[in-house]
């Protein structure tokens, strides 16, 4: 039986983005909860941002077996929702009057050299996402948000090199059946 027209999808659980948005939904809950009124728009919006970057890297990840445009779309779905949220943690920042920290930043770099930890997971950062100060919180959670997607910036790039080269799951099925004819005629 010749390779199926279908290839392996998912394994979303050992991509770096989705780690990383897990990561970071995880620590928009706690910060929402512990910073903003449960009853504020902007605390359900932020939830709801940070789970569509991960929901959606799931989705796209499972759906790429059978439609390579979903995955691109659905990958490119979480970046947009990510991005939203990082102007979310920007405004709550600025209007507290607290700096972003720079690449230069003492905590910065740390946080850097945290981000290189394999499997790293939220009790890696979980001192900086807790900490009492909301500086420090905002500062990480905005660290973990651009790592996030700088890899997802990355992962889309790598689709639109794959898609060019391997095609849709249209020429796969016209390849299978083409080889399946081939093979039958050959048989006689």
């Amino acid at each position: 039986m010749p390779e199926g027209f279908i290839p392996p999808h998912g394994g979303y659980q050992k991509l770096l983005s989705y780690q990383k948005a897990e990561i970071v939904y995880d620590a928009t809950v706690y910060f929402c909860k512990r910073f903003l009124d449960r009853k504020d728009r902007t605390n359900d919006q932020m939830i709801q941002a940070a789970r569509s970057g991960k929901q959606n890297i799931v989705e796209g990840s499972m759906a790429s077996g059978t439609s390579k445009e979903t995955e691109v779309k659905l990958t490119n779905v979480a970046r947009a929702s990510l991005e939203e949220l990082l102007t979310d943690y920007r405004d709550f920042i600025r209007i507290r009057k607290i700096d972003e920290w720079n690449k230069e930043h003492a905590y910065a770099k740390r946080l850097r050299e945290l981000n290189r930890i394999p499997d790293s997971n939220y009790e890696t950062f979980r001192n900086g996402i807790e900490h009492k100060d909301p500086a420090i919180c905002a500062n990480v959670i905005i660290g973990l948000i651009k790592v996030t997607n700088y890899l997802l910036d990355q992962q889309l790039r790598k689709l639109e090199i794959s898609f060019v080269s391997e095609g849709g799951l249209r020429e796969r099925m016209t390849r299978a059946r083409l080889e399946e004819r081939y093979r039958q005629n050959n048989d006689k």
